[in-house]
Order: structure tokens, then C-alpha cells, then sequence
């Protein structure tokens, strides 16, 4: 029989909010944190705002010690790090003895790119003959997996410990895939998330694809439109999310709290075919990711409360709402109500999915639905696919039962993930 897997930890560095209580605040006001950054100004970039993390350094010092800081230059796993023992503490549950791991632990979490300001200066010291004074830690700083290895070492992890890159979909995926070694009996709880480094060398590359807007330099708090027809480009954000994941049975034996239920998902890839390509989606594609996760988690359509969509504010917004009606059959006044967080705290990127499915988390427990930013003048095809009083625009009280978090990336990947509010008398 397969296990049940419930959420019993959250951490999160986001734009908006360093920590759950700073960044649910945040989420019920409509706070942004999306602002001005004079270095993408200097650097000539057409887009100069961002979303980016404030991280005091005595809330770092918390998670790093001097050694360990010492030329130390990877925001990815700085923020990775700290989200990642946040959502270990809330969840209540020891860092392992010295002598031995906990075999029954591990984690995915998930980059597209790690210690890239790290790169840059290793780069030029080889290229300055200096290659013997990079330092002990630029490997650790800039591979991959480097966000899982330190979470995996300060928490203790003998299970699994890697990391997954999926693009924009990162973060679901690795959720998922925490969620089935825990359903299969492999492990017993998991440190599920995924992060993303900030600055120019990430975002370079964006700017120059002409997919963020320079609209809103002066402006940079109304700069990320989601489902707007004044929407002109996402604006680029980092920061990292993290879901402790559990055994319901484990979870109700030590008495965790338990946040939601993770029913299931799906994770597919339209192949770049059928008018996808390396950065648009095979629109059968997403629709059959959304129903296969219905079906796997084993709901209906009709069952669904709530979408946290991707939306990133592009011209995908509009085509996204189409996909999801066609594959809920579900339009107009009848479309469950949707939402999406990048108003609020731009793309993400890589980071994007664990800190909304945070969010998601966060809004089924407390019974709420965070407010769409930026939206007011409606995009008429999104307006008339979907009933404009389901997407709100401030917050609402709402008790939400089932909802659906759905993330799509570069490269013609999916996730889509289904969410359960638990039930207490259970414990």
C-alpha cells in the first residue's frame, strides 16, 4: 500500500519576505519586492529592476560560520540554504549526531545554475595565470548540487542527496519526486525546494532574449503584470522555497504539525514538438500534464478550488488560462479561482516553483487567497476565457480543500502538482 505524504516544514527566501511570517505577510498584502537595482542601470540592461532577496547579514551568520563565509560568493545556496533549515526547524525535527546520518532523510533540491559571481572570479584568476589561487571552495561553490551537498551535510542526510534542474518547472519537480520516494517507502521524510543565484550574469541572458520588460524602470513595483494587457515582459527575481516532506504515519507519531497533503502530479515534456520549441510550449503537452495529475492524484476537475499558475507576464499568460480551461473543462464563471505570486516577486526562474508552491501551501493552511498584482486592466483573453471575479485582485478569506500548482519551463518541460488542505482530526 503506498504511503500518504503530508508537508510538515516551510522555509523560504523570496523577494518579498525572508522567512514564512515576513513572506505570509507579505503574500495577504500584496507586498512587492521588486525594485530598482542602479548596477542593471550601470550595466546598460534594458530591464533594471529585479526581485531580490534583502538578507540582513546577522540573519546569514544564523546558517553560515566565519570559516565557511570566508570568500564565499553563491547567493543560490545562501538562500538555499537558509530556506532549506528553515523549513527542518519548522517541521521540528533534529540535525543528526556526528557519528552517524539519518539513513532515513535526504533531499532534492533543485538549481539551473549554481555560484555563478563564484565562476566569474575563478575565471579570471585562470585567465591571470592565478589558477592556483581560486581557493578550496569554488567547487562546492559552483556545481550543481552544491545547494544539496550543504544542506545534506549541516542537516546530516544519509538518504538521497541531489539536486534536479528542470528550468522554470525545477521546483515542482523536485517536490514530486521527494513526494515519491516517500510514497514508495524509500525514505521517510524529505527536504524538498529549489533556489536560484541573483545578479546580472544570471539575468543577462533574458535581457537580451527581449522576454523582460524595460517598461518600468522608474516604476518597479507595478514592472511584473501577470494576466494584465498591459503586461510587456517578466521582471527577473530570485530566492529559494523549501517543503519539509513526510510519511503521514511518522508525521503522527512524533505529533508534527502538518500542513497540507500532497496528493500527487505529473511531470512531462512536450519534445519540442507539435509548435513547441527550446522556450514556447506544446500546448497538448501542458493540457495533458494538468489532467494526468488530476488523474494521478486521483480528484476530478470539478474538486478543484484553486490554480497557482505560472504566469509570468509574457504573452504565454493568455495561451496558460486557455490550456487550463480546455484541460478542466472548465470556462467562464465556472473556472476555478486563479492566482499567481510573480506580481508580487517577478520570476524566480529555477527558485519560481518551491517558493509558489510555499505559498500555495501557506494559503490552504491559513485559509486564504493571496491577491493577483497588477492585474486591474484584465487581458481581454484571459477575460474571456475566465470570469474576472476569479481572479481577485485583493485578499480573500477562503477555505480552500484542493489546489492545483503548475509550473512550465524552457525546454518544453511541465509539472503540475495537487495540493490538499489535511484533515486535523486525523492526528
Amino acid at each position: 500500500m503506498a504511503n500518504r505524504v503530508v508537508v510538515t516544514g516551510l522555509g523560504v527566501v523570496a523577494p518579498n519576505g525572508a522567512g514564512i511570517s515576513q513572506f505570509t505577510t507579505s503574500l495577504k498584502q500584496g507586498k512587492s519586492g521588486i525594485q530598482h537595482l542602479p548596477l542593471l542601470e550601470d550595466l546598460n540592461f534594458s530591464c533594471q529592476i529585479a526581485g531580490i532577496p534583502t538578507l540582513p547579514s546577522t540573519l546569514i551568520a544564523n546558517y553560515f560560520n566565519d570559516l565557511e563565509l570566508r570568500n564565499f560568493n553563491s547567493s543560490g545556496i545562501t538562500y538555499g540554504v537558509i530556506a532549506g533549515m528553515e523549513a527542518w526547524n519548522d517541521a521540528g525535527l533534529p540535525i543528526s549526531p556526528a557519528e552517524a546520518p539519518d539513513w532515513e532523510s535526504g533531499t532534492i533540491f533543485g538549481t539551473g545554475t549554481s555560484g555563478i559571481d563564484k565562476f566569474r572570479e575563478a575565471i579570471y584568476k585562470v585567465d591571470q595565470l592565478n589558477a592556483r589561487r581560486i581557493g578550496s571552495t569554488v567547487v562546492i561553490q559552483t556545481m550543481n548540487s552544491g545547494v544539496s551537498a550543504y544542506l545534506g551535510g549541516k542537516l546530516g542526510l544519509g538518504n538521497q542527496v541531489s539536486t534536479n534542474s528542470a528550468a522554470c518547472s525545477t521546483g515542482v519537480e523536485s517536490i514530486l519526486m521527494c513526494y515519491e520516494k516517500i510514497k514508495s517507502g524509500q525514505a521517510l521524510r524529505m527536504l524538498a525546494g529549489s533556489t536560484s543565484d541573483s545578479g546580472p550574469y544570471i539575468w543577462a541572458g533574458f535581457d537580451a532574449m527581449k522576454v523582460c520588460t524595460f517598461k518600468h524602470n522608474h516604476s518597479p513595483t507595478t514592472g511584473s503584470r501577470p494576466m494584465s494587457a498591459t503586461a510587456s515582459g517578466f521582471v527577473p527575481g530570485s530566492g529559494a522555497g523549501a517543503l519539509v516532506l513526510e510519511n503521514l504515519r511518522t508525521a503522527q507519531e512524533r505529533g508534527a504539525y502538518i500542513y497540507a497533503e500532497v496528493l500527487g502530479g505529473h511531470i512531462n515534456s512536450g519534445g519540442q514538438r507539435g509548435g513547441g520549441t527550446m522556450t514556447a510550449p506544446n500546448h497538448t503537452a501542458v493540457q495533458q500534464c494538468i489532467k494526468r495529475a488530476l488523474q494521478n492524484a486521483g480528484v476530478n476537475s470539478r474538486e478543484l478550488d484553486v490554480i497557482n499558475g505560472h504566469l509570468t507576464a509574457t504573452m504565454m499568460d493568455s495561451t496558460e488560462l486557455k490550456n487550463w480551461s480546455t484541460a478542466l473543462d472548465r470556462k467562464g464563471q465556472d473556472f476555478p479561482y486563479i492566482n499567481t505570486l510573480k506580481g508580487m516577486t517577478g520570476h524566480c526562474l529555477s527558485a519560481a516553483g518551491s517558493i509558489e508552491c510555499v505559498a500555495s501551501v501557506l494559503q490552504i493552511n491559513e485559509d486564504f487567497l493571496f491577491p493577483n498584482v497588477n492585474c486591474e486592466d484584465l487581458n481581454p483573453e484571459i477575460e474571456a476565457c475566465v470570469a474576472s471575479d476569479k481572479i481577485p485582485q485583493q485578499c480573500l478569506p477562503m477555505e480552500i480543500n484542493l489546489l492545483a500548482k503548475a509550473s512550465f519551463g524552457f525546454g518544453d518541460v511541465n509539472a503540475c502538482l495537487l495540493l490538499k488542505k489535511y484533515n486535523h482530526d486525523e492526528n
